[in-house]
């Protein structure tokens, strides 16, 4: 059973930005909501100090969503050169429980504790049991997923790394693409394409013309021909790459698209052909339609599932 008066430091650590907050039994606490950009800072440890500091606040716990593989308690960041472990995280705040997540375990476990208002479809699908499975899929600085299964036991949500995996290439535009960025960067992943700087690399490559993400979705939203190409390749490819996932993953329950990227790109999904590009299946076109799509508004879902995740070990 959860302890209502169990307080901790949860905190969503990006490739950019790092939220904070407290959190009191499974609940986090909006109105400490802190965030820090990590160039001002040395490494987490600073972060979660000064946090502390500023509010006073003495925890008995910690949790750290992270974007980046977690493994045996110490996890490396991804897109920035920190690397953090869970004593390291105990020592800083005093915390005697600690739990370092990848982010979209985070963002798994925070299904459920999400306001109705803070979701928005996307696409469709067909009815599912409660305890089918569901899908994370997180788009911002990065781009990963991760699988949410509910049993008697638990919740368990699996990490992964699939923002790594091979480019898909399903035109010979894409053929060309993939391409380009191998002779770049030696091999095309698909974070190479999907996310805030594979956006602007897309751009770039489609266009000539060097944009910040920012200015690419001002210019498509502007209507400037050439970025709604941009948008028009960069959904499509998020499109195919979903739906690949969807069919080894089998998320019944849904499949919840989070991240700022994500948000962003929200009011153009229909209009760049998401739907054709996630059913684009072949025989399978059909089976992929049971699956709906929704879309996270909440930037602060990794909290909320820091806070359950770490009520839920405290209370074991």
């Amino acid at each position: 059973m959860t302890n209502p008066s169990f307080l901790s430091v949860v905190a969503d650590l990006g490739g950019t930005n790092t939220r904070v907050a407290l959190a009191e039994g499974g609940r986090m606490l909006p109105d400490t909501i802190r965030r820090f950009s990590n160039e001002e800072h040395q490494g987490l440890e600073a972060i979660l100090c000064s946090f502390l500091d500023t509010l006073g606040a003495e925890v008995q716990g910690a949790c750290v969503a992270v974007a980046g593989p977690v493994r045996d308690g110490v996890a490396r960041m991804t897109n920035l050169d920190w690397e953090m472990d869970e004593r390291s995280i105990s020592l800083a705040t005093g915390a005697g429980t600690v739990a370092l997540l990848n982010d979209l375990q985070a963002q798994g476990h925070a299904l459920g504790y999400l306001a109705e208002d803070s979701l928005s479809p996307v696409l469709p699908g067909l009815p599912a049991a409660p305890a089918s499975a569901r899908l994370v899929v997180g788009l911002g600085t990065g781009f990963n997923a991760a699988p949410v299964h509910d049993s008697s036991a638990g919740r368990l949500v699996v990490a992964s790394e699939c923002g790594h995996i091979t480019l898909p290439a399903r035109s010979a535009e894409e053929l060309r693409l993939a391409r380009h960025i191998e002779a770049e960067h030696g091999f095309a992943a698909v974070e190479d394409v999907l996310s805030g700087r594979g956006l602007a690399g897309l751009h770039e490559w489609h266009t000539g013309e060097a944009l910040s993400p920012a200015e690419v979705m001002e210019a498509i939203a502007a209507g400037h021909g050439p970025a709604r190409e941009t948008a028009q390749l960069f959904v499509g490819v998020l499109g195919r790459v979903m739906g690949d996932l969807a069919l080894v993953h089998l998320p019944f329950g849904g499949i919840y698209l989070i991240g700022g990227v994500a948000r962003a790109f929200g009011p153009w999904l229909d209009t760049f052909g998401f739907d054709e590009a996630f059913h684009d299946k072949g025989r399978f076109s059909d089976f992929l339609r049971s699956f709906p799509v929704w879309l996270v508004e909440d930037d602060y879902a990794a909290l909320h599932g820091c806070a359950g995740y770490l009520a839920a070990v405290a209370g074991r």
